[in-house]
């Protein structure tokens, strides 16, 4: 999929301005499909995050974004041209839903925080199952990232991290066959396992 316009020009202009705000080091960007479509999935530990994703990855990514952000207007259109969804946490949102699947059958990348909420200590939380029923029933792979505060286990507003991409995680690995809430459930564990794994705590000391 193309950029969204302002998605693009914030791409080429306001990059390098965000940068000395919100630096990171990058490990495993081998990982990162050039040439498919797939689900970015990552813990979430503040409102930086989209950014700091946005910026180490070429092509866009269209993320879901709490309904509750688009009640201003303004702010509403700005997250929309930059190709954030907007999602009612807490209960099926097929509207979310289909939007992101539009994304992916044309080859975009979602991106999906599977804790469905920002932690503020920095400790993992519960998985959500979106994530995996999206890839379950487009058969795409998702791709774990982790992404790990520099220097304190408590995320602040400008913090410094390292964000590590793991390997795919293929459909047919999450084991789901019926598409049960057991399977589901089952399934955002072994994606959160992977992104836990992922995690160095020598850098939360650094």
């Amino acid at each position: 999929m193309k950029h969204t316009p302002l998605y693009g020009f914030g791409k080429i202009f306001a990059q390098p301005l965000v940068y000395p705000f919100i630096p990171y080091r990058t490990q495993g960007r081998e990982n990162v499909p050039k040439d498919r479509n797939f689900i970015l999935c990552s813990n979430h530990l503040g409102i930086s995050d989209p950014l700091r994703l946005a910026s180490i990855e070429k092509r866009q990514i269209f993320f879901f974004s709490k309904a509750e952000l688009f009640q201003n207007k303004a702010l509403a259109w700005l997250l929309r041209s930059l190709g954030c969804i907007p999602v009612q946490r807490g209960r099926g949102d097929v509207g979310a839903i289909d939007h992101a699947s539009e994304v992916l059958e044309n080859g975009g990348i979602m991106g999906i925080f599977i804790e469905g909420t920002r932690s503020r200590t920095g400790e993992f939380l519960q998985p959500k199952a979106g994530v995996v029923m999206l890839a379950y029933q487009h058969h795409v792979p998702i791709l774990p990232v982790c992404i790990t505060p520099v220097g304190s286990k408590r995320p602040r507003l400008f913090h410094r991290a390292i964000v590590a991409y793991g390997k795919l995680i293929e459909p047919e690995e999450l084991g789901i066959q019926e598409g049960r809430g057991s399977e589901y459930r089952a399934a955002s564990r072994l994606v959160m396992s992977r992104i836990m794994e992922l995690r160095d705590p020598k850098t939360e000391e650094k």
